[in-house]
């Protein structure tokens, strides 16, 4: 794998907030794999402690229950700390639409505490995870650092500000933070479950249940679905850039562009579910039409290198899946 071309120090210790999450679980596992020390931050409000189990008994994996919102916890979490993933937030557009006080609390005030206690604790580098959603309204593609339009839901109003104190914290401060804009993350671990669930594991749990899945809109928007591994790359090559490149957002995706209804039969096949037809139902509030990431920054400056395409990733999602639903 690529990260096992990525050396740091003896005995380096990664902060990893929502670390019992979908990408933070992904990102624990990585680290101790590399051979390096991992504290992971989660007050499983989405983590699982499932997540948490599978690293409990390594004895360079520490946890703690806790929430970042609490200042106090993130300055104890960073202490002794190299390099802070930050990946703890709330996610999904529609929810906050409908919770956007919540939605301030936890991504700004939150991501906040994390930068402070990071500074305060000489975190050689903040690593937080940003969203392709801050280019709202911005219809052109491919999407591009610099050209974003009128955001369209609280969430990513969130995404936006934690980037502008990315880069204040960085101007100001000296705390070397990097913005990871992520483009629609799918893989192993991501939960099928909830209203709010991420597409790709929801229809896979509900074509192997035998379910009807319910398609938003007429299934002709478009996303550049990209596969855990790759963003699990690009955090651990954030912590590697130079501090040059410090206080910027950068598109973290593999380039490509797949039709929900496109995705849609090819998992249908793929699962031997070809006779159950989708339901179809409005557009989601919030959401984008098409999005696809111009990645040539990234590449560029943090070295990125995403070596899982869209049906590499697929097809080991469905594998993880069936093997573990």
């Amino acid at each position: 794998m690529f990260y096992s071309d990525l050396e740091f120090a003896p005995n380096t210790l990664f902060l990893v907030t929502g670390g019992a999450g979908f990408i933070g679980s992904n990102l624990c596992e990585a680290i101790l794999k590399m051979g390096y020390k991992v504290r992971c931050l989660d007050n499983l409000s989405t983590g699982k402690q499932e997540n948490v189990n599978l690293f409990i008994e390594n004895s360079d994996y520490e946890f703690i229950k806790g929430d970042i919102t609490d200042l106090e916890i993130c300055m104890a979490a960073c202490k002794g700390v190299d390099y802070v993933l930050n990946q703890a937030a709330w996610g999904s557009v529609p929810r906050s639409i409908e919770m956007p006080l919540y939605y301030e609390k936890v991504n700004i005030k939150g991501t906040l505490n994390m930068m402070e206690a990071a500074r305060q604790n000489g975190v050689k580098k903040f690593v937080y995870a940003s969203s392709s959603s801050v280019y709202g309204d911005e219809t052109g593609l491919p999407k591009r650092e610099g050209k974003e339009g009128n955001l369209l839901s609280p969430y990513a109003l969130t995404k936006r500000v934690d980037e502008e104190y990315g880069k204040l914290y960085y101007k100001l401060y000296g705390l070397d933070t990097y913005g990871l804009r992520y483009f629609n993350v799918f893989g192993r671990r991501q939960d099928p479950n909830g209203a709010y669930a991420a597409v790709i594991p929801k229809f896979i749990k509900q074509l192997l249940d035998g379910e009807v899945p319910t398609i938003n809109g007429d299934g002709k928007q478009s996303r550049d679905f990209t596969y855990v591994e790759n963003v699990i790359e690009a955090n651990l090559k954030a912590c590697k850039a130079s501090s040059e490149v410090a206080g910027q957002a950068f598109n973290i995706a593999y380039g490509g562009r797949e039709y929900l209804i496109d995705i849609y039969h090819y998992l249908a096949k793929a699962l031997g579910k070809e006779d159950i037809e989708p339901h179809f139902g409005p557009d989601r509030a919030g959401d984008i039409k098409h999005s696809n990431a111009d990645i040539s920054k990234a590449k560029r400056l943090l070295g990125y290198n995403p070596e899982w395409d869209f049906e590499r990733g697929i097809k080991a999602a469905i594998e993880w899946y069936k093997d573990n639903l």
